[in-house]
């Protein structure tokens, strides 16, 4: 197709229905097809798509808003993708500053690939962060975990709330009352009665991806990645955010492997909010 015609191509709304269309985009470009992770972001976001007139999608992306109904303090931009063929003919900067112009000045952040880093910049995204990505089986060191950690149950549900909106820096309640039907296990650590962290482990292809990971500190991390570990047949998955070096040598030492590192990147606003020594780890890099 020219590129005088991509340009003419509206760009839509997606929603749910479109979650076959989005998943074979996925597999278009060699990612796996992901379709839980596109039906959470498809329902908790706001997906945004070109048709392509010989069927499927020419190029998608979603973003999950965060803050209050009265005002979207945040944006995540997630699962950016351009169909193998109409690839290299500017559809991903076109469909990705509708997107800016869309939010109207609402900050925006995401996780970059080194190949998708120099749009971004293009665009104005500044990096104000990396992340680690981890996989691998976890092995356990035989020691007692120093943090009481448990299955969450429903009535813990308003407490997860107000923790993460302190640590997170905005509200995340759209998508994070998805998270018990999303994921396999939502785990909670404890001291006197008080939940200091949380986390949970949602099921990817072979992988239970670890996110979110919200702790009061390293160790409370530690105990709650272990408390999923055991609980799960699976290989880990989780990005990491570099600066709790702790963890990553930790990780790394209990069978998780490096696969790839992404920036985070940042437009509108300098950095993100919220306190990042208690935020280990996102839900997904697609949603923050």
């Amino acid at each position: 197709m020219p590129i005088s015609s991509l340009a003419a191509l509206p760009i839509r709304r997606l929603t749910p229905r479109d979650l076959t269309a989005c998943a074979d985009l996925s597999e278009d470009r060699g990612w796996a097809r992901e379709e839980h992770k596109w039906g959470l972001l498809l329902t908790a976001g706001h997906g945004y798509g070109i048709d392509d007139p010989d069927g499927g999608l020419v190029a998608a992306c979603v973003v999950t808003e965060y803050g209050s109904a009265q005002r979207v303090e945040l944006g995540a931009i997630g699962m950016v993708l351009v169909a193998e063929r109409h690839s290299r003919k500017g559809v991903g900067r076109r469909l990705m500053r509708h997107v800016v112009a869309a939010k109207d000045g609402t900050p925006l952040t995401l996780h970059a690939t080194p190949l998708g880093r120099p749009l971004y910049e293009e665009i104005g995204f500044k990096t104000v962060g990396q992340a680690e990505m981890l996989m691998g089986h976890f092995t356990p060191d035989g020691s007692e975990p120093s943090v009481l950690t448990r299955a969450a149950t429903a009535e813990d549900l308003p407490s997860i709330l107000r923790l993460d909106a302190e640590v997170f820096g905005v509200d995340r309640t759209p998508i994070l009352v998805r998270l018990p039907a999303f994921a396999d296990q939502v785990r909670v650590a404890e001291e006197d009665g008080r939940i200091i962290g949380y986390t949970a482990a949602w099921p990817n292809m072979r992988t239970h991806v670890v996110g979110p990971l919200i702790a009061r500190d390293t160790e409370t991390a530690k105990a709650l990645v272990e408390s999923l570990a055991a609980h799960s047949d699976r290989p880990l998955r989780t990005d990491l955010d570099v600066r709790h070096e702790e963890l990553l040598v930790w990780a790394k030492e209990r069978g998780l492997a490096p696969v790839m590192s992404n920036a985070v990147m940042m437009l509108g606003t300098p950095d993100l909010p919220g306190d990042w020594t208690r935020r280990f780890a996102p839900l997904t890099v697609a949603a923050g």
